[in-house]
């Protein structure tokens, strides 16, 4: 079960965020119960957002790995939006 919710928050990242906004109370600690930065996260970058989120609940420092981590999450975002844009411009 841990892998299948791993592969449905890797593949549909706004999805698992909009889930856990709805039902659980994760996104509130890490961004101190705003509105702002959780929505411009799902909007430019979900999976940081989540990776985030998941290293402030987990007590873990934003040094070392972890910071590994989010710099991967967020080339993983920014790939996504990059690799459209190339398509597109060689047409």
């Amino acid at each position: 079960m841990p892998c299948l919710l791993l592969f449905v928050i890797l593949l549909f990242p706004r999805v698992a965020l909009v889930l856990m906004w709805l039902f659980t109370n994760y996104l509130v600690r890490p961004f101190h119960g705003g509105l702002l930065v959780p929505l411009l996260g799902f909007i430019f970058l979900p999976l940081t957002t989540i990776v985030y989120a998941w290293e402030i609940n987990s007590g873990m420092p934003l040094a070392g790995i972890n910071l590994l981590w989010l710099l991967l999450a967020v080339i993983f975002d920014l790939g996504g939006i990059g690799g459209g844009a190339h398509r597109q411009s060689r047409r």
